[in-house]
């Protein structure tokens, strides 16, 4: 009886194989020949050209009715909003051409120098094709790229290659202006024209916005063709929604000239009367640590202190001597002579106490942390050395509530306040930073 139960057993196994070799061999597919599978990738990238260009936008503009600039851009909002390279925006008025020909007004945002990128604006009658931002901490070095954009006014010009590369710097800090860049590299070729135009993944993503071209040393006349680099997708989201929400980049700024070293950060310089300087930072510091988090190199460390909350008391670890050290260092709001625009002077606060301020935004109760959204007053975006201010110690990005107990609400106001009072020998301003609220009291005579 149990030799009948195996044998039953193993006849039952080996009709179970045999039928599985039968399906296995009935079901064997055909493996596709060399053009289908070229075929395939070239339908891919037609798809991918079809389906964004409608998205893709010429930028133009005008000087005195007169064209100034030609580049790329690409709607990534239904409302309307644009995005773009900075540096294509050169003239008074822009106009945005879409794929459909039509020309539209475009409103400028806002621009950040920094990063080199803008955003604009159109009338929206109805909802428009956007382009997805891809995360661009997922490309991967040699996959495909695809680029449109406008190279020598030649409207939507498609080209293709793959990602070259990652992590790219190639502008030096220089005018004052602090370049925050990573660039994604590419053999897509683009051209002059290109720039703010997107660069797609295989799936219709913006892994990047094209911003620049790199040729070989030496090589005379004009940039014609080269390496190609842009602006990462990630990057672009942060600064593309800050532009939106406040019509400029708030950064924290610390107050170093600063390079690599094989521990972490060298300290070159301490700039007097910064952030670093009131932490404890000296020259010959090496930063190893950010909030408890190793630093690598100087674009990752300049990226952590440009994202930090103004106000926020952050902890750098340093190597002095040999000896490591925790210092406490309160960041504050990077100076507008750094973002490469001019500060006010023309003002009356500017060239009697010495400050250049703005209107209290939206976006201001997100950056410094001891704001509220119960809070009004101006901004103190500048201090002139041995001014009034500077010599009360106001430090950029307070927050001027009041003037001899009377309430501002704005630049303009805070400039008729003291026009009124022009002969005073001393102003009591209500002031809050990360020091707290306080009163200080300014001496002008």
């Amino acid at each position: 009886m149990r030799k009948n139960i195996y044998l039953t057993y193993l006849l039952g196994i080996l009709l179970v194989c045999t039928s599985a070799m039968l399906v296995s061999c009935g079901q064997t597919t055909r493996q596709p020949t060399d053009v289908e599978l070229l075929s395939a990738i070239e339908n891919a990238f037609v798809s991918v050209a079809a389906r964004s260009t409608p998205a893709i936008v010429g930028v133009i503009g005008y000087l005195d009715n007169v064209p100034q600039s030609a580049g790329s851009g690409f709607i990534f909002r239904k409302d309307g909003y644009i995005l773009t390279n900075a540096h294509v925006l050169e003239g008074s008025t822009f106009k945005v051409r879409q794929r459909d020909d039509s020309v539209s007004d475009a409103k400028v945002v806002g621009t950040d120098l920094n990063t080199d990128l803008a955003v604009l604006q159109i009338e929206a009658k109805e909802e428009l094709p956007v382009l997805p931002l891809a995360d661009s901490d997922k490309v991967r070095v040699g996959q495909f790229a695809i680029a449109i954009g406008n190279p020598f006014a030649l409207d939507y010009t498609v080209t293709t290659g793959i990602v070259s590369g990652k992590g790219r710097t190639l502008l030096h800090d220089n005018g004052g202006i602090i370049r925050y860049e990573s660039f994604i590299q590419t053999d897509a070729w683009i051209n002059v024209g290109n720039s703010g135009g997107p660069l797609l993944n295989i799936h219709g993503e913006v892994i990047g916005i094209n911003a620049m071209i790199r040729k070989a040393q030496n090589t005379p006349g004009p940039v014609r063709a080269g390496a190609g680099f842009a602006i990462p997708s990630n990057l672009v989201a942060k600064i593309g929604n800050q532009l939106i929400a406040n019509g400029r980049v708030i950064r924290g700024f610390l107050g170093i000239s600063m390079a690599d070293a094989p521990e972490g950060i060298y300290v070159m310089r301490v700039t007097r009367n910064t952030p670093a300087a009131r932490g404890g930072l000296r020259r010959g510091d090496i930063i190893i640590k950010y909030n408890g988090e190793k630093v690598q190199n100087t674009t990752e460390f300049k990226m952590l202190i440009a994202d930090s909350q103004v106000g926020e008391a952050s902890r750098i670890t340093l190597m002095r001597n040999g000896v490591e050290r925790l210092l406490s260092v309160t960041i504050g709001e990077m100076p507008p002579e750094f973002t490469g625009k001019p500060v006010e002077n023309d003002t009356i606060a500017w060239k009697t106490l010495g400050l250049a301020v703005r209107k209290l935004e939206k976006g201001d109760f997100e950056r410094y942390t001891y704001l509220t959204e119960q809070d009004k007053g101006v901004i103190v975006v500048n201090v002139k050395q041995n001014a009034p201010g500077f010599n009360a110690r106001i430090p950029r990005g307070a927050l001027i509530m009041a003037v001899n107990g009377n309430t501002i609400r704005d630049a303009q106001a805070f400039d008729a306040f003291l026009q009124a009072r022009r002969n005073a020998s001393s102003l009591a301003l209500q002031v809050k930073s990360s020091h707290g609220t306080e009163t200080l009291t300014l001496r002008l005579r």
